[in-house]
C-alpha cells in the first residue's frame, strides 16, 4: 500500500516512527521468549538448522490455517503491543512532538483507541496486486493475505486522513505534509497541534 515509503518519508521529515513488521522480526530472534512459545506450537519443522525462524515456512502454515494464525498472534501481538507502547512513552518522555506507530492490523487488533489520530495509506488493489507480484508474491499468496486484513476500504472509512499512494512519490510526501501540519519536515515548530500521535 505504501507504508514503507511512508515510514522513509516521515523520517525525511524529523518523524519519529516504530515499524510493527521490524518489531514483529525483533521478537522472533533467536533467544527471544517468543521463539520457544512458537516452537512448542508449530514445532522444529518451523525453524531452520541455525535455530532460526523460517518465516516463509512459518506463513505458509498460518495463513492457509486460520487457527493456526491466532494461535500465532496469542503468541506475538501482545509483545509487538508491549514493544510499541513503551516506544510511546519513550518518546512522550523525550517531549517529541509528534510520533508514528505503523500498524498494519491496526483496526483488527483494537488498538486504534491508543492514537490521537489514524492514517490509512491504501492504493487501488490493481496497484497493490501489481507491487506484491514485483516483490515476488504468488496470487496465492496475495489473495491469502488479504483474506487475513480487513479491507481497504472499511479502513478507508475508520481512519481520520487517507493518504493515496497511487502518484508519484512527491504527491505521498506532500500528503503526509499537509496531515503533519505547518512546519514539516522544515524543523519549525507546528503551529496546529490536535493530533501528536498516529498509527498507520
Amino acid at each position: 500500500m505504501g507504508k514503507s515509503s511512508a515510514a522513509d518519508l516521515l523520517h525525511g521529515f524529523g518523524v519519529v516512527v516504530a515499524d510493527t513488521d521490524l518489531i514483529a522480526r525483533q521478537i522472533v530472534e533467536p533467544g527471544q521468549p517468543a521463539v520457544a512459545e512458537v516452537r512448542a506450537v508449530f514445532g522444529a519443522g518451523v525453524f531452520g538448522l541455525d535455530g532460526r525462524l523460517c518465516r516463509h515456512e512459518l506463513a505458509r502454515i498460518v495463513f492457509t490455517n486460520a487457527d493456526a494464525r491466532r494461535k500465532l498472534e496469542a503468541i506475538l501481538h501482545p509483545r509487538i503491543l508491549a514493544f510499541w507502547l513503551a516506544q510511546v512513552e519513550a518518546w512522550r518522555a523525550e517531549k517529541r512532538e509528534t510520533g508514528v506507530v505503523i500498524i498494519p492490523l491496526l483496526f483488527e487488533t483494537n488498538t486504534a483507541g491508543h492514537f490521537d489520530g489514524t492514517i490509512c495509506v491504501a492504493c487501488s488493489f490493481a496497484t497493490q496486486q501489481r507491487r506484491l507480484r514485483e516483490r515476488g508474491w504468488s496470487a496465492e499468496q496475495i489473495e491469502q493475505r488479504s483474506s487475513a486484513q480487513a479491507p481497504v476500504e472499511r479502513k478507508m472509512l475508520w481512519s481520520d486522513y487517507v493518504v493515496w499512494t497511487e502518484g508519484s512519490l512527491d504527491l505521498h510526501r506532500e500528503q503526509l505534509r499537509r496531515i503533519l501540519g505547518p512546519g514539516a519536515g522544515d524543523g519549525a515548530e507546528r503551529q496546529d497541534r490536535r493530533r501528536e500521535g498516529f498509527a498507520f
